[in-house]
Formats: structure tokens, C-alpha cells, sequence
């Protein structure tokens, strides 16, 4: 069976306002599925979504969405979408029941139909005891959750995610995760997540692509991006003075390191020489190795090799 071909493609993207550049000649792709849409804050993510919905016009290339063009059929493409904001987006003064009705109404569907699915999408996204109640009354999560809502109540094809779990507290931030999973793996919903926050990625997400300054520095399957050319490994040691003077010689030798908590370090040994070239380090620096074991690559490891943190 043929794979499906991209549910998302740029070519060439710029976008400027004023003399900040925010998009940077962007051309890459989002396959089917769920795809991780991944950098720091003010990389470029909420710019390039909100250039995908049309709201904000290119000054040059070109982009598709679900076989259309942005240009030409952005408001074919947003009936077929749905959009969860970074930002809260709720109209004061109505119940959540209400709100979101009104969401699927605009989205096109008949008053009685939009009703239904709202009731239908709150209990799905948990708030079927309080969809009754004036939304300016919800907690944090439970406006993330509402924003959810009304991004699935039409049904659509694709899902833009802005910061899903933002303001969340661990267990609703935990749920909202199995939603974006749920969507992705069972209901047959394209989930493209943009987050600053790797663990949100990892688990939702099987495919990445990673911004930085409005640039894509890195995408493919995660899995594939996680097994650079060399070996991860962790290592704690004894030094006089602390670590920080032996992290320094191996970033000197082109070897990657990161502070991690517990006094242990993440190195990233490029090429072949793996364990023996940290101990033949550690032993030129007069450095007591206390622990070393290899290490699985994390999504971390390759984020802060795309971005080029030290």
C-alpha cells in the first residue's frame, strides 16, 4: 500500500513584519499522522501556522494544504481544518455548550447538528459535567480543553495545536496528551502539535520538525533523528574544582555535553571512538570517571544539536 503523500507542504516561505524576519525561506513537508512542530519560543511556529490558515500573507513562496492552495482556497482549507489557538479565543458571557455550537455553526453545520456535536466533543474532551457553565468561569486546563473543543466539533481533516498544554498542571497536561494521541492513532485525525516543550513531543508525535529563528534546522521520523553518527552516553566524575573546567575540554575537543540533574552529563561521542575516548580525555585532564554508561538518544539530544545550544 502506497504511502499518502503530504498533508502539509512550503516551499520557499518568507514572512517579514516590519525588518523582523519571522519565516526564513521555509520548505519542508508534514506527512500524515501526528508531526511535532518543535522549537523555542519566537522560533517561527505560531507564524507559520497562521500563514497555513491564510491569515497571514507570505511575501514570497508557496504553501498546500491538504492538496489545496493557501493562496487560492484558504477558506476551502480552514472548513477541512481545525485550529487550536495559543491563546484563549472563549466569547464572555456564553456557556461552554453554547460556544462551541456556535464554533460548528460557523464551521457550516445546521443549528440542531452543531448542538449535538457539541455535546458530543465536551464530554470528549472531559468537561461534560461543566458545559453548562459560562466559560470565563473555567479554570486553565479547562480552557485548553474548551479550545480542543471547538477545533474538533466540525470534524476535520487536520489539526493545527498551538502550545496544547500550556497553563496546564501535570495531570490535566497528561490527559490533554492522550487526547492529541487518541485523535491521532484511532480517530484517523492529521495532528500537526507546535510546542517548546520536547516531552509533549515525544509522546504524541512520531515525525518532527524542528525551528529555529524561522528556520527548519532538522525534520524526519524522530526515531531516525535520535541515532546520530556516534555514540550518547552518561557520566558523572570526580574533578578538582567541580565538572565545569572538564565539560569545557571535551566541548573544546568536539565532543557535545549537557548538564543534566544528579551532577550527571549527557556526551555525545561523534564517530567510532565511543567509551575509550572519554576515558582517554578524563585521564589527559587528570578527571575521575565515577560513572559511565551509554545512553538512548533522546529527542533533547537532537533538538539541542539542531539549534546549537552549548
Amino acid at each position: 500500500m502506497a504511502e499518502p503523500g503530504p498533508v502539509v507542504t512550503l516551499e520557499g516561505v518568507t514572512v517579514t513584519y516590519g525588518t523582523n524576519t519571522a519565516l526564513r525561506d521555509i520548505s519542508t513537508t508534514f506527512g500524515a499522522g501526528a508531526v511535532g512542530l518543535l522549537g523555542p519560543n519566537g522560533a517561527g511556529k505560531s507564524t507559520m501556522i497562521k500563514s497555513l490558515l491564510g491569515f497571514v500573507v507570505p511575501n514570497q513562496g508557496r504553501m498546500r494544504v491538504l492538496g489545496l492552495d493557501v493562496a487560492e482556497a484558504p477558506l476551502q482549507i480552514r472548513a477541512r481544518v481545525g485550529y487550536m489557538p495559543e491563546n484563549d479565543a472563549h466569547i464572555p458571557g456564553m456557556n461552554a455548550v453554547s460556544f462551541v455550537a456556535y464554533c460548528a455553526e460557523l464551521s457550516g453545520l445546521p443549528r440542531v447538528d452543531a448542538m449535538q456535536r457539541a455535546h458530543e466533543v465536551l464530554f470528549y474532551v472531559g468537561l461534560g459535567e461543566a458545559r453548562y457553565r459560562n466559560v470565563e468561569t473555567y479554570s486553565t486546563g479547562m480552557k485548553q480543553r474548551i479550545k480542543l473543543a471547538q477545533a474538533l466539533v466540525h470534524d476535520p481533516e487536520l489539526l493545527f495545536l498551538d502550545e496544547p498544554t500550556n497553563g496546564m498542571d501535570p495531570k490535566g497536561r497528561d490527559e490533554m496528551l492522550e487526547l492529541v494521541r487518541d485523535l491521532a492513532l484511532n480517530k484517523g485525525v492529521n495532528v500537526i502539535v507546535s510546542s517548546h516543550l520536547l516531552p509533549d513531543i515525544e509522546y504524541t508525535c512520531r515525525d518532527v520538525v524542528v525551528m529555529d529563528k524561522g528556520r527548519v534546522v532538522a525534520h524526519g521520523a524522530i526515531e531516525g533523528l535520535k541515532q546520530p553518527r556516534g555514540r550518547v552516553f552518561e557520566l558523572r566524575v570526580k574533578a578538582a574544582g567541580g565538572p565545569e573546567r572538564f565539560i569545557e575540554q571535551l566541548r573544546a575537543a568536539g565532543l557535545e555535553c549537557h548538564a543534566t540533574d544528579d551532577d550527571v552529563m549527557r556526551v555525545f561521542v561523534p564517530g567510532e571512538g565511543g567509551a575509550q575516548r572519554l576515558f582517554e580525555l578524563a585521564a589527559a585532564a587528570s578527571v575521575q570517571v565515577r560513572h559511565l554508561r551509554p545512553s538512548v538518544p533522546t529527542l533533547e539530544d537532537v533538538f539541542a544539536q539542531a539549534v546549537g545550544e552549548e
